[in-house]
């Protein structure tokens, strides 16, 4: 469970530390956290690697003009949405989530970053 993880001192900040070590010497410039757990451990993760953080959120969450892409589910749609000026293009980001199932979340976040010119 997740929320075991999370209460666990030692073993979140293990965990953090491990994903943050996958990525020694490469550059990223933005860690991007899908809703909503994605979150944690984006913000957490952002601080060893040095980058900023950004959300990617559901429809009319974010405060400001955001660009968006629809995806697939497997029911139906759904939309995910990132604001304009989170990432310029040439940027390296980093998309983290705290599960994969289909892929189909993590596929859009990928056209939407790439979508403002990301890497």
């Amino acid at each position: 469970m997740l929320t075991t993880l999370l209460q666990d001192k030692q073993g979140f900040h293990d965990t953090v530390d491990r994903l943050c070590r996958h990525y020694d010497g490469k550059k990223i410039d933005i860690v991007a956290g899908i809703e909503a757990r994605g979150f944690i451990f984006a913000s957490s993760s952002r601080l060893p690697i040095g980058a900023g953080f950004v959300p990617v959120r559901k429809p009319k969450k974010l405060p400001s003009t955001t660009a968006s892409v629809t995806y697939h589910l497997e029911y139906g749609t759904d939309q995910l949405e990132i604001h304009e000026d989170a990432v310029r293009p040439g940027q390296s980001v980093l998309l983290c989530d705290d599960l994969l199932a289909t892929g189909g979340t993590a596929a859009a976040a990928i056209q939407l970053t790439r979508k403002l010119g990301a890497r």
